[in-house]
């Protein structure tokens, strides 16, 4: 393992340091509750724990002995989520390696798993963020039964997977392992779905032939193939030892699938608290995690969406992750894959090119992560170079691939696809933002254009059919920051940008919400903080004001005197459809850089 490069080094002391009373005072809570008596089993009451054993016929007599490890089960099984459905059978499998480990498991608890690709653009999507603040909490109402030895949590996509790990986190003394279940096999090229939705904002193709698309794109069960929030929530999760090696990408349906699903039910019983080798979450999961998690992002070109969720899961154990620490990793990180919407493939051709396996053996190689840190597997993460094949014995875990299988989607650090991550952080006097370069061609990364302003998502895609957009444009939709509406998802705008700038004009997306964690061509400075609703300058930005968007020094900046300009009236809030539930979370919200829900580092502060 080399020699840990000086930036990565840096970045963790500086963690530490500003962490130090939060991160203190979070692992004196883990003390706590590894000596509560309320988190042994054997000290549960007799009433009790007849309820814990009542429904599970299989392991009753062992239940109320209560000798073998009890591992539970935390699901975000639904199948409106096509990446969620195979954990329909996944509790099952899970139960009986557990057995065969010698150990006891029951299904704790189901959490809320929403689809943002159902809600782009509509109504539900203003839930979407504060979704994964729900799912904590549902997690942590699972595990609150006080009677489980470790947990397994089964999920895939956007906010589910930083839910799960947030909830997760508030048992620290619990070890826990996330279960994915991979991705769909490929469908229709996502380079020509993206060509048919350009199409049909242009009224070029009908809703029947653009349908026609969609369903050929997203087409069975597993996760949508292009690397998005999802497909990052994998890479993360794997980055961070919290999945088996190799278990991000592998086909839900796949023999190798089941067989990682056996080996990840026996391995929860050895990391038990009964186990040969306890690994409790809170202990686990530290500054060197989180910094590995961010190379990751950078090196893969990952979703904007982890610059909300990484410090929010940070927050979750006590530690102060910020934006200025994603964007010193994003100076020495060079990106090594290429996935749609950063190129032209999907993440099953990865997985075939190398990757995971690939990705972590080049990083561990050239120290741009911290191979000391610990994992619910092996040793530590210098462990994790490594792929798993199916054998006559079950998995077994091989050198991962010195050389990549297509160089168009997989490059070593030696030769990358360019010398920075994927993403970069902006400031200037219109505040602090995100913007995702990775598939953001050079010539579009530095651009100044005049202000066109908009409170309302339809009312851009309004304009656009009318052809007022036609010119060079900053297009500024305000008023979309976690206070405001909870901060939506603006990816139903990405056709109408990417169907301008393909004209030929300078187009940029200046907004204090969010885009899709597959950004792609247009350059968009997203997550703009202060937002609208907290007096940001995002709020005095009026028709005609010219904005700079340079990426390549990270600047945003706009060429006016905002001062004693009036700021602009909130968005009445819209009722209905579930909104008016989330008033108070809204109120409450953290800024976009202290993860845009439940700031949970105070408590620790």
């Amino acid at each position: 393992m080399a020699p840990l490069h000086p930036i990565v080094e840096e970045t963790i002391d500086n963690i530490k340091k500003r962490s130090q009373k939060s991160r203190a005072n979070y692992l004196e809570r883990v003390a706590r509750m590894e000596q509560d008596p309320d988190s042994n089993r054997g000290m549960v009451g007799c009433s009790n724990l007849a309820h814990v054993a009542a429904g599970a016929l299989d392991d009753q007599a062992d239940l109320l002995a209560g000798h073998k490890p009890h591992i539970g089960i935390i699901t975000a099984y639904n199948d409106m989520l096509s990446a969620h459905q195979p954990f329909e059978k996944f509790p099952p499998i899970l139960k009986a390696a557990i057995r065969q480990a010698g150990g006891t498991a029951q299904v704790a608890s189901g959490v809320p798993a929403m689809c943002d690709g159902v809600t782009q653009g509509r109504p539900g999507m203003e839930l979407s963020l504060a979704s994964r603040d729900v799912i904590a909490m549902a997690t942590a109402v699972g595990l609150s039964h006080g009677v489980y030895d470790a947990a397994l949590c089964l999920g895939v996509c956007d906010k589910i997977v930083p839910g799960l790990v947030m909830g997760a986190l508030s048992h620290g003394h619990i070890p826990v392992i996330m279960v994915p279940a991979g991705p769909m096999s490929s469908g229709l090229p996502n380079a020509e779905k993206a060509a048919r939705r350009k199409a049909f904002a242009r009224g070029e193709i009908g809703r029947e032939e653009l349908l026609q698309a969609e369903a050929e794109s997203y087409h069975g069960p597993g996760t949508c193939t292009f690397y998005g929030t999802a497909n990052s929530n994998q890479m993360l999760m794997e980055v961070m030892g919290l999945h088996l090696p190799g278990a991000a990408f592998e086909h839900p349906h796949s023999d190798l699938r089941h067989a990682l699903n056996v080996e990840t039910g026996q391995r929860a019983v050895a990391i038990s608290r009964q186990g040969e080798s306890p690994r409790p979450i809170g202990r686990m999961l530290d500054e060197r995690s989180f910094v590995n998690a961010i190379v990751g992002l950078h090196a893969t070109g990952g979703s904007t969406n982890h610059t909300l969720h990484l410090p929010a899961m940070a927050a979750a154990a006590g530690i102060d992750l910020r934006w200025d620490d994603f964007d010193a990793l994003s100076a020495i990180v060079p990106l090594l894959a290429r996935i749609y919407p950063n190129g032209s493939a999907d993440v099953n051709h990865f997985h075939t090119a190398g990757g995971m396996g690939f990705v972590m053996r080049e990083l561990l190689a050239a120290g741009l992560v911290d191979g000391s840190a610990q994992t619910v597997w092996g040793a530590s993460l210098a462990d994790y170079a490594v792929e798993p094949k199916l054998t006559d014995h079950g998995v077994e875990f091989r050198p991962a691939p010195d050389v990549s299988l297509d160089h168009d989607i997989l490059r070593p650090v030696a030769t990358p696809h360019q010398e920075n991550g994927g993403l970069v952080m902006l400031s200037g006097n219109l505040g602090r933002a995100v913007i995702k370069v990775s598939a953001v061609d050079a010539q579009h990364q530095k651009i100044t254009a005049p202000a066109l302003v908009f409170d309302r998502e339809a009312d851009v895609k309004a304009a656009f059919a009318k052809g007022e957009l036609n010119r060079d444009v900053a297009v500024v939709v305000r008023n979309q920051g976690p206070r405001a509406n909870g901060m939506p998802e603006l990816h139903s705008l990405t056709p109408v940008l990417s169907n301008l700038q393909d004209q030929g004009h300078a187009v940029m997306l200046i907004t204090d919400g969010r885009m899709s964690g597959a950004s792609g061509r247009v350059p968009a400075a997203i997550h703009l903080t202060p937002e609208a609703m907290d007096g940001g300058p995002i709020g005095q930005i009026q028709d005609g004001d010219i904005i700079t968007l340079d990426a390549t020094s990270g600047v945003l900046s706009i060429d006016a005197d905002l001062s004693g300009r009036p700021h602009a009236d909130a968005n009445p809030f819209d009722g209905g459809f579930g909104r008016e539930l989330f008033s108070d979370m809204r109120d409450q919200a953290a800024s976009a850089e202290d993860g845009g829900g439940v700031n949970l580092l105070r408590r620790y502060q």
